[in-house]
């Protein structure tokens, strides 16, 4: 058995500066750098409005393309035709069609059906009715021209949306509890958190220049329902027995080829504090994170050097000037954290959790579903950490008329379990890093498994996630089971397929803590054999399984001989 590692590594002791702004000075040590300092992309916007989208994609300098138009959310998106065998062998410029991927940043999820419905008519007119749900709560849109930009931004703006800083070396969206502010039994609302972080810190030139991106969640639900474990930065709410509720402050998570997970500093932070320790931490990254490597330049690499203890050290002594008290870490969650079905709200009206098939909707859906909202008495909804959507403020009397027109949409509150645990990234339709498709692949497989394990009661939802490289962008390694994309030999042929990922998770109601998966050495899938291998590798588990011990798959599969596996 070969198990992935649990922590990445920090880099070893180099006679090279690593490029850490308070040790080493900050001369550039390669071109990201280099572009970086001289405009860290916040800029950019002015010539996107008033000369590239006059002068059209031809007009771009290359550096805006590929560094700075992130900043705004832009992404050139792949080719149509380039196989995934190319993939790392052609340039940038080789890869991309003159089209852009638009992420429209949602932080803490929280949506209004008249901000959906600009979003649905930003899809339908400008991009090609695409849209998907990410795993970050925000929604991507594809096939936008650089010469639609202004017209975009005034939309989204007019309603409260935008872009900023959705992309790049930069805070990235807040991830917040999607039911922030209705839950029976969360424990505090988020949303003042989230609200102070994006108001004061979104935009602010001190901090767009940082080594690498910096994810950020935070969530008041007991369900610990935004991935803390995997972001750069995380606050968890906690009852402190002295201090009453506050939040229990992690650090240091990311997934990608060196995953890691995140970790507690022991701290409590009162909620009027959470915005000074989250500008600390952050600071600490952009001062003492490595910039020489592009692949160590992540927060999660500084922790392993230095180690939990001396990481809140420095954030008091240096960047808050006070010290927190200790905290208890939060209760392993009695509930799932992806609030799919119906639920009662702290008002008494309900709230209903979605599934469309890998997070994969469409303009004219996002618009149906904002007039079906509306003809059913509310105006909210949230994005989920999990490619899910939930609608808020339903009355009782109407909750069955809106989940049969939610069924219409292809959206269900009542999903069988695999389909509720399948989550997949962009892939290689648009994706230029991806080697293998994702969302076709997966949705084929979602239905195939509907039908061949019909009849059968899973002992509780099987995730599967599906990634088109090894980047990780669908948590592979957090999954059930996680497939990452890349050209495999099946019977002698080289085809696209996935390393298979086994009995990875986040801590959850199946389990108490957060624990990587497992690879089977060898193990390799085709592209279009997810179903036959998730039957046949369920069906085992479903046949070993200790029912006595309530054994879950993720136990099972750490457990497993590797025959049982294959």
């Amino acid at each position: 058995m070969a198990t992935e590692g649990a922590r990445a590594r920090a880099p070893r002791p180099s006679s090279k500066p690593n490029g850490q702004w308070k040790l080493d000075g900050k001369a550039p040590l390669n071109g990201n750098e280099e572009w970086k300092q001289v405009d860290d992309g916040l800029s950019v916007r002015d010539r996107i409005e008033n000369i590239y989208s006059k002068g059209g994609f031809a007009s771009i300098d290359p550096t805006d393309l590929h560094g700075r138009f992130r900043v705004w959310g832009l992404y050139t998106q792949r080719k149509p035709g380039i196989d995934g065998g190319r993939t790392a062998t052609l340039e940038p410029h080789e890869l991309e069609d003159e089209y852009f991927m638009l992420r429209v940043r949602i932080d803490g999820g929280q949506l209004t059906t008249k901000q959906l419905r600009v979003i649905a008519g930003i899809s339908t007119e400008f991009g090609r009715e695409t849209a998907d749900l990410t795993d970050r709560q925000n929604i991507q849109l594809h096939w936008i021209e650089v010469e639609s930009m202004p017209e975009i931004w005034r939309r989204l703006e007019a309603v409260g949306l935008g872009t900023t800083e959705a992309c790049g070396d930069v805070p990235r969206v807040v991830l917040g509890s999607p039911v922030a502010g209705i839950s029976v039994d969360e424990l505090i609302d988020p949303t003042p958190q989230i609200d102070e972080i994006t108001s004061r810190f979104i935009g602010d030139a001190s901090l767009a220049n940082l080594p690498r991106k910096f994810k950020t969640a935070i969530t008041g639900h007991p369900s610990q329902d935004v991935v803390h474990e995997i972001n750069d930065v995380a606050f968890v709410a906690v009852d402190h027995p002295e201090l009453g509720i506050g939040y229990d402050l992690w650090v240091g998570g990311g997934l990608s080829t060196a995953p890691r997970l995140g970790e507690r500093l022991g701290v409590f932070v009162a909620p009027e504090r959470v915005a000074e320790a989250w500008h600390g931490v952050a600071q600490i990254f952009r001062d003492y994170g490595y910039r020489r490597l592009r692949n160590k330049a992540r927060l999660k690499f500084l922790l392993a050097e230095w180690g939990t203890e001396k990481f809140r050290q420095v954030l008091q002594d240096e960047y808050l000037g006070y010290e927190l008290p200790d905290g208890p870490a939060a209760p392993k969650p009695l509930a799932h954290g992806d609030h799919v079905g119906v639920h009662r709200q702290k008002d008494g009206r309900f709230y209903v959790g979605v599934t469309p098939i890998v997070g994969r909707v469409s303009g004219p859906t996002l618009a149906r579903l904002a007039d079906l909202i509306e003809e059913h008495g509310s105006t909210r909804l949230r994005t989920t950490p999990h490619q899910k959507l939930v609608i808020l403020d339903i009355p009782e009397d109407r909750v069955e008329s809106l989940i049969s027109g939610l069924d219409e949409l292809g959206l269900s509150a009542r999903p069988s379990l695999i389909r509720r645990g399948t989550i997949a990234c962009t892939g290689i339709e648009f994706c230029k890093l991806a080697i293998v498709e994702t969302k076709a692949y997966a949705t084929d497989a979602v239905l195939a498994l509907e039908e061949r394990l019909a009849g059968i009661d899973l002992p509780h939802p099987i995730s599967l996630h599906v990634n088109g490289c090894p980047n990780s962008c669908a948590r592979i390694q957090t999954a059930d089971i996680g497939l990452k994309g890349q050209l495999v030999m099946i019977d002698g042929e080289q085809v696209p397929g996935y390393q298979v990922h086994l009995g990875g998770g986040l801590a959850n109601a199946d389990r108490e803590s957060a624990e990587l998966g497992r690879t089977v050495r060898g193990l390799k899938v085709s592209a279009d054999g997810i179903a036959d291998y998730t039957e046949r590798v369920v069906r085992r588990f479903l046949e070993d399984r200790d029912a006595a011990s309530d054994e879950t798959f993720a136990q099972w599969a750490h457990r497993a001989e590797e025959e049982a596996l294959q």
